[in-house]
């Protein structure tokens, strides 16, 4: 297969942030993707149905002509009536829960999931779709665990409880996830990121510390990325793209106290193109870049096409004070002219 047309496929998961970062990352992720889903975690949180109308705007301003899905970022006090009425009126596409500090710009996060469950009762029952951050954050959790101790503590209590509750389990990073969401009922699915399918933590060492791969959820063993290139070629609807793509200047990442996120939005298609051509799954792509999230989010697919095409595709070392996922690197896939 030298080339694939598919259609324009959409990112489900994506950090744009605001101001200046903003107008310089949004053009990279439109470049690509039709609609992406933009996360809330600004250091002002986007914690309502006016401030998801706010940011729309700016980032409408920064990439016109691309669609953003708003969310709201999940607090101890969010407003379900907000919530509901934000859905009801096309502003909201989903909510998101954080774990207080589990990952960037969520200090303001849910403390305990009792807090919000007369929110996620009221989401239930409008269809509003729930996306989760799957990490536990109790200090006497190894880091590599502490998304499979979510799942058990937390997550399967919750499908067990409110079953119609729509969830995405975004960036999994390990094989317990990956068989959750598999052996979960249609309304759970995921979200797997290419750096996740590219690496295992093992990189993150690989010829001193690799600051521009730390990331939340963390790299996980080798065992891990298997399963994770498993079940995004694997065909199952449950399984869609989404980036997580969460840019920071070159001196916060290269810091005594790193920021942690990998800036992927510059090449994504062409990076999963590369992993499902190396599991020579390439008939999958579309599935999972472009029909199985609007599928599982009620929407309908883009009915324009790109073409994807064997070439070479050099990845710059920087892009202003930001480093690219893949810096240097060549892949073997580019966006047809």
């Amino acid at each position: 297969m030298t080339t694939l047309t598919i259609r324009r496929p959409d990112d489900w998961h994506v950090h744009l942030r605001d101001g200046a970062m903003l107008a310089a990352v949004a053009p990279f992720t439109a470049r690509q993707f039709a609609r992406a889903i933009v996360m809330p975690n600004l250091k002002t949180p986007v914690t309502t149905t006016a401030l998801a109308v706010a940011y729309r705007e700016r980032i409408a301003a920064a990439a016109p002509g691309f669609t953003p899905l708003m969310t709201a970022y999940l607090t101890d006090t969010t407003d379900a009536a907000d919530l509901i009425s934000g859905a009801t009126d096309g502003v909201l596409t989903a909510a998101k829960l954080y774990p207080a500090n589990a990952t960037t710009n969520s200090a303001a996060g849910v403390t305990d999931i009792a807090r919000i469950m007369p929110v996620l009762e009221a989401m239930a029952g409008a269809g509003l779709p729930l996306l989760v951050h799957g990490e536990v954050t109790a200090g006497d959790i190894d880091i590599f665990d502490r998304e499979a101790v979510f799942i058990d503590r937390i997550l399967s209590p919750l499908v067990t409880r409110l079953p119609e509750l729509r969830i995405v389990l975004e960036h999994i990073t390990t094989r317990e996830a990956a068989d959750f969401v598999t052996d979960a009922g249609p309304n759970v699915a995921a979200t797997i990121t290419p750096h996740h399918l590219h690496h295992s933590r093992n990189a993150l060492f690989a010829g001193g510390i690799r600051p521009h791969l730390y990331c939340l959820p963390i790299l996980k063993r080798e065992t891990h990325r298997l399963a994770l290139r498993a079940a995004a070629t694997s065909g199952s609807a449950k399984f869609f793209l989404g980036t997580d793509s969460a840019p920071h200047a070159v001196d916060t990442k290269e810091a005594a106290c790193g920021c942690a996120g990998v800036f992927n939005a510059p090449f994504a298609i062409e990076s999963y193109a590369a992993v499902f051509d190396e599991e020579a799954a390439m008939d999958r792509l579309e599935g999972f870049a472009s029909l199985h999230g609007p599928a599982f989010y009620r929407l309908p697919v883009n009915e324009a096409r790109v073409t994807l095409e064997r070439g070479v595709t050099v990845v710059p070392e920087r892009f202003g004070d930001l480093v690219p996922f893949h810096a240097g690197e060549t892949l073997g896939w580019r966006i047809a002219a």
